[in-house]
């Protein structure tokens, strides 16, 4: 690929996802783009950029797009966080949320496996308040990574990756050489295509959001924007759980970090104690 190439696909990663493409990286981007060229029908990544040039078909844009935010994902990953939500957070939010259901949202839920995570650790916690209720949101930018979660169907490979064999055993199906997530957890959760950059006041409001590998990939100058977007969305006594190496100097004014150095962030003090239990 051209620097003109590169510069092409860091525009448009940008300007329509917030993406930072790593342009540093070509062979990155080509084992990213390569499928999908093949999957449009075009023998090499130069003439699919040469088609996006001259049609500029929207479609094929995003699938441009969406291929290029990519990104890695497995069952449980930094367990410590997990651990957190069972044993502290989601007990805490339960006594709370008498009459109403906890709202769980994995903002960026690539295949799936965050947001299974998160209902399983809530299917595992034991000092809920009775009645204890759940809704859990998947979102992603990728319509084919969204496919894949709504299905919850899974590789040896993939339930090896963080996933204990007691909840293997536990929570999945075995069928041939996959393995498929319980009905009771795969219904639990809805799912929805969203772009990080765009209005998000409509989704109302959350008990605890999962922003997890995401703002690393982000460009720079947007980071602090989506960041601040998410946090907005959260209840006042939600809790927002990122990475912990993430920098979140920009929202000083919004979020405390809770102990214990999980990654979560709270809006509401009190809920400190609580979340580290």
């Amino acid at each position: 690929m051209t620097p003109e190439d590169m510069d092409l696909l860091a525009a448009l990663g940008r300007a329509r996802a917030g993406v930072r493409v790593e342009v540093e990286k070509p062979y990155l981007i080509e084992s990213r783009l390569n499928p999908l060229a093949r999957r449009e029908g075009f023998e090499s990544i130069e003439d699919l950029l040469a088609a996006l040039r001259e049609h500029r078909e929207e479609r094929l844009i995003w699938a441009v797009v969406e291929a290029l935010c990519r990104s890695e994902t497995s069952f449980f990953r930094g367990r410590a966080a997990f651990d957190a939500l069972r044993d502290g957070v989601l007990p805490a939010l339960s006594q709370r949320r008498r009459e109403t259901p906890i709202r769980i949202w994995s903002a960026a839920c690539a295949t799936g496996q965050e947001v299974y995570s998160a209902a399983i650790a809530a299917a595992e916690a034991t000092a809920l308040a009775p009645g204890a209720r759940f809704e859990f949101f998947g979102s992603d930018l990728s319509e084919r990574c969204l496919e894949k979660a709504q299905s919850g169907l899974y590789t040896q490979f993939e339930v090896q990756r963080g996933l204990p064999i007691r909840m293997l055993v536990k929570y999945f199906e075995n069928q041939d050489d996959t393995w498929t997530i319980s009905p009771r957890i795969r219904q639990m959760v809805r799912w929805r295509r969203i772009n990080l950059l765009s209005d998000l006041s409509a989704l109302g409001a959350f008990d605890v959001i999962l922003l997890r590998n995401v703002l690393r990939s982000m460009h720079p100058s947007l980071r602090g924007k989506i960041a601040r977007s998410l946090a907005a969305r959260l209840a006042p006594d939600g809790v927002l759980v990122l990475d912990p190496e993430d920098d979140v100097a920009e929202m000083d004014d919004m979020l405390v970090a809770a102990p214990g150095g999980a990654g979560l962030y709270l809006r509401d003090p009190t809920m400190r104690t609580a979340a580290a239990a």
